[in-house]
C-alpha cells in the first residue's frame, strides 16, 4: 500500500472533528443541573412528525418539572438520517426520528415492517405495532446501541413521478426511482422493474430537478411539505408500504438515566405517538387538498399488479430467511 505522508494529519483532523462533535452533541447538564438531551432529525418544522416531537419535548419538561430538556434540531442541521443514527451509536446525539426502513442496517429483523402490502388495513397495522411484535422490534436495535421508544405514523407510501402517472408496474420499468437506504425497499423497487436510486431526503428536490431520479415514493404529507410536487406532477396512490417511523434514543444516553428519568421519557414518547397519529390523519387530508390545488394529478391504480410483482419477496423470505417469514406469518395472524 502506498504511504501518504499526510495520512497521519488526516487522522488527527478526523479525531478532532469527532471530539468536537462529542462535546457539541452529547447529553449534558445545563444551568441549574437541567439534563439536556439533543434530538436531531431531517424533516421540516411544518411536518407533523416535527410537531409531535416538539410535543414530546414539552411533555418531558413538564413531567420532570424542568429537570430535563429536549433540544430539537430539524432540517438535517446535524446530518442525514443515517448520519444521525450513527451519532446515536457513539453517544454523540441523544435522540432522533428514523424510518424503520433505515433501521434495517442496524436492526435487521425490523425489515419485516418494510414488506409491501404486509398489513390488511390501518387497524391491523396498529394492533401489530402496539402489541408484542411491535414492542419486540423496538428493542431489536439495543445490541447496536439504539433503543426504540415508540412508533410514529408515516402513512402509506406511493409513487410520484415527473412525466406520467404510474398505473401499473409496467409504467415504472426503466425509471430511476429514489428509494430509502433499505435492502427491502431496494428489492421492492427492482421487483417493479425500476432502478432503485438511494438519495437522502434533503437532496431529493435537487435530484428530481436535475433528472438524477425520475420519481420517488412517499406519503402525502411528505410529498406536500417537501414541495417535491413542484417537480413531480403525478401522484399514483398504490399504497405499497406502510413503513412506520421510530423515535429512538441512544442506549449510551439511556443507560445514564435513572429509572424516574426513563419513565418520564417513555411516557412522553407514548403520549406524543397518540398525538402524532391524530396530527397525521389531519395532515393527510390537508395534503391531498393542497396537492390538488397545486395541479398534481392524483390517481388510484389497481393494486393487483403491484401485489403480484412483490410475491417473489415473500417467497425469498420463505426459502432464504425462514425466521423472517415466520414473523410475517405471525403478523398476518394478528386479529
Amino acid at each position: 500500500m502506498k504511504y501518504h505522508k499526510h495520512s497521519w494529519k488526516n487522522r488527527l483532523m478526523m479525531a478532532a472533528v469527532l471530539f468536537a462533535a462529542m462535546s457539541l452533541f452529547t447529553t449534558c447538564r445545563g444551568p441549574g443541573g437541567v439534563r439536556v438531551i439533543k434530538l436531531g432529525h431531517g424533516l421540516g418544522v411544518t411536518h407533523p412528525v416535527h410537531e409531535a416531537m416538539e410535543y414530546m419535548a414539552q411533555l418531558i419538561e413538564e413531567k420532570s418539572q424542568g429537570k430535563m430538556e429536549v433540544k430539537i434540531y430539524p432540517n438535517q442541521q446535524l446530518g442525514t438520517e443515517r448520519e444521525l443514527v450513527e451519532l446515536l451509536q457513539i453517544g454523540s446525539l441523544g435522540m432522533t426520528k428514523v424510518s424503520s426502513a433505515t433501521l434495517e442496517s442496524f436492526a435487521p429483523k425490523i425489515q419485516v415492517l418494510s414488506m409491501p402490502y404486509l398489513f390488511r388495513d390501518d387497524e391491523h397495522r396498529d394492533k401489530v405495532l402496539k402489541g408484542a411484535i411491535g414492542k419486540q422490534l423496538l428493542l431489536e436495535g439495543e445490541k447496536y446501541w439504539l433503543r426504540g421508544l415508540c412508533y410514529y405514523d408515516a402513512g402509506k407510501r406511493s409513487f410520484y413521478t415527473k412525466t406520467k402517472p404510474v398505473e401499473s408496474p409496467d409504467d415504472l420499468k426503466g425509471l430511476k426511482i429514489r428509494t430509502l437506504e433499505s435492502n427491502m425497499a431496494i428489492n421492492m423497487i427492482k421487483s417493479f422493474g425500476s432502478s432503485p436510486t438511494p438519495v437522502s431526503y434533503g437532496e431529493l428536490y435537487t435530484a428530481l430537478q436535475q433528472g438524477i431520479v425520475d420519481g420517488a415514493e412517499n406519503n402525502p404529507p411528505s410529498l406536500y411539505t417537501s414541495r417535491h410536487y413542484e417537480v413531480c406532477k403525478f401522484y399514483s396512490v398504490n399504497e405499497h408500504t406502510a413503513v412506520p417511523d421510530v423515535v429512538i434514543i441512544s442506549t449510551k444516553v439511556w443507560n445514564t438515566l435513572d429509572e424516574q428519568e426513563k419513565q418520564w421519557i417513555q411516557e412522553a414518547a407514548d403520549e406524543s405517538a397518540e398525538f402524532q397519529y391524530k396530527l397525521w390523519a389531519e395532515s393527510v387530508e390537508e395534503s391531498f387538498r393542497e396537492l390538488k390545488k397545486a395541479g398534481v394529478t392524483i390517481t388510484y391504480p389497481d393494486q393487483s399488479g403491484f401485489r403480484e410483482a412483490v410475491e417473489s419477496l415473500y417467497e425469498n423470505f420463505r426459502t432464504i430467511q425462514p425466521e423472517m417469514y415466520e414473523m410475517v406469518e405471525q403478523i398476518r395472524g394478528v386479529e
